[in-house]
């Protein structure tokens, strides 16, 4: 299983990409492969204020119902419809296409928590 380096990871195996003020949120790979197929999935709506380590949203899978979280408070300022219309990516494309929420960060909260791909792939292993 291929762990990008160019993120970081939180325990609850959401993969974290920070560019300026704005956090990226997407599933691990280990994360989809848990779940198994992944048939459902719905984000928090753009403009929705959340806080830290708050449900971003849902995704569900022939096996179970899992919430995402954001180890950061702010506004989501866009929502992957493609994800919702389209939750097989998250099976064929978790670190690029996958991708879940795009969120303007107002708190740090625990995003310096958050495990590079090394420590991430050792807590997998």
């Amino acid at each position: 299983m291929s762990i990008p380096s160019d993120r970081t990871y939180s325990e609850t195996h959401e993969w974290l990409k920070v560019d300026g003020d704005v956090l990226t949120i997407g599933l691990t790979s280990y994360a989809v492969d848990q779940l198994t197929d992944v048939t459902f999935a719905e984000m928090q709506p753009v403009g929705t204020e959340i806080g830290a380590g708050d449900s971003i949203g849902e995704v569900e899978s022939v096996k179970t119902s899992s919430d995402v979280y954001s180890p950061v408070g702010g506004e989501i300022i866009e929502v992957n419809g493609e994800v919702e219309s389209s939750p097989e990516i998250l099976n064929s494309d978790p670190f690029e296409a996958g991708w879940l929420v795009k969120i303007k960060i107002s708190d740090q909260g625990s995003l310096g928590d958050a495990m590079d791909s090394e420590a991430y792939s050792a807590s997998i292993a």
